[in-house]
């Protein structure tokens, strides 16, 4: 497969997967990425990652894109569907095993579980025909740690890193650390904002990575939003739906949130104007690298 051509130019990118509504984390997020793209003055572009079909929620997509619209966080180019990509996925999925870079495994979760939770590399000589088989990645290149621009630098176990992971599940479908890697590169994006809840799986996308020759991106995982239990706000737990009301008085929540310089009337700014200071402050380095429990919203 040939590389995608990167430029310099800054492109960053909001992934957000149609399993619900946008809530205030993930508007926490895409504002944390819009504003480092265009502070950067590069391009902000926008996908759908629409990879596993059991868990969206009709319609969602369609509202997650209105959401941000309404709250000014427009996108440039045309939004990418990861659900039309498939021929793309399989390409890289051949390629993978003409090379000799992956195999079929049929064990269970129960047996990865009663291991320790990481695979053992049962099957990888065992050569298994594809019939109710996952695929996964022969690990080459393991990475044990990366520089995140905001976390400092991250490890991981010896396990996780060397670990044969999947990339094609047993249901037939594209496993997200493959599909996320193809799609950035194709995208060329050069910088990934995206919530803290992803720190782990990076290793594994960066041997990816590697696997593929693709080009890196750097990583900035903003914090976590929380609900009063403590836990992550998300679509699983029930988070509110962000409003289609005043966008304002949220956007303003959510640069406080993400430690920012206060606006000062901003009740006399329109969205864009209040968006447009918003960039000419932005500051990511005062961003707290910690998950921060926010009251309003459960």
């Amino acid at each position: 497969m040939i590389q995608s051509e990167h430029s310099s130019l800054y492109i960053g990118r909001f992934a957000p997967s149609p399993s619900g509504d946008l809530h205030f984390g993930s508007l926490v997020t895409a504002l944390g990425s819009y504003l480092q793209a265009r502070a950067c003055h590069g391009k902000w572009l926008m996908r759908i990652d629409d990879i596993d079909p059991p868990r969206e929620v009709p319609g969602a997509a369609n509202r997650i894109l209105k959401a941000l619209e309404h709250y000014g966080l427009c996108w440039d180019d045309d939004v990418l569907y990861q659900s039309q990509r498939h021929e793309a996925y399989r390409a890289i999925l051949d390629q993978l095993k003409q090379q000799g870079n992956s195999y079929c495994c049929t064990c269970t979760r129960q047996r990865i579980q009663q291991l320790g939770g990481f695979y053992d590399k049962h099957c990888r000589h065992l050569c298994l025909s594809s019939h109710n088989a996952a695929i996964r990645l022969k690990q080459h290149h393991p990475v044990n740690g990366f520089c995140d621009k905001l976390q400092g630098h991250i490890t991981v176990s010896t396990a996780m890193a060397e670990e044969d992971f999947i990339i094609h599940r047993k249901d037939g479908l594209f496993a997200y650390n493959l599909v996320v890697v193809i799609d950035d590169n194709y995208q060329g994006i050069t910088e990934i904002v995206r919530g803290a809840d992803l720190i782990e799986p990076t290793v594994r996308q960066l041997s990816l990575y590697q696997h593929l020759n693709f080009k890196t991106p750097d990583y900035v995982h903003l914090p976590l939003v929380l609900n009063r239990e403590g836990n992550k706000l998300s679509k699983q737990n029930h988070a509110q739906p962000i409003p289609l009301s005043d966008p304002r008085p949220l956007l303003i929540d959510a640069l406080s949130f993400l430690n920012q310089p206060i606006i000062v009337g901003w009740q006399d700014l329109t969205t864009e104007q209040l968006l447009q200071q918003a960039i000419d402050s932005w500051n990511i380095n005062a961003i707290s690298p910690k998950n921060i429990t926010y009251c309003q919203f459960k």
